[in-house]
């Protein structure tokens, strides 16, 4: 490409993007109320998640003593070796175990 301008004075340019391969998608509706709900606990086995979901959970059922919590153990690390495995399974899971809500954790 040339860096000559056209004759309207204008330089021609690339995007240095991609194009979109994914359409954004709407978020689901928010809980009203988190009383009687189920939250699963998602975590890529990196940093201090085991730690801080603990003080997730006795935060939150102090403050909604009917909510149940499922641990992060139950779905397997959302990164490493069986991450594919382990992401490709969670819809399912959730279906299964009544899960409305998850709190992901992540480190970098």
């Amino acid at each position: 490409m040339s860096s000559t301008p056209t004759p309207d004075g204008n330089h021609a340019v690339l995007w240095p993007r991609a194009p979109r391969q994914m359409q954004q998608k709407p978020l689901a509706p928010r809980l009203q109320d988190l009383e009687g709900k189920t939250i699963a606990f998602l975590w890529d086995e990196l940093f201090r998640g085991d730690l801080i979901f603990d003080m997730i959970k006795e935060e939150l059922a102090k403050r909604h003593p009917g909510m149940k919590f499922i641990g992060w153990e139950v779905f397997g690390s959302t990164h490493g070796d069986h991450e594919k495995e382990a992401l490709a399974a969670l819809p399912q899971k959730f279906r299964e175990l009544g899960v409305d809500a998850v709190i992901s954790g992540m480190a970098c």
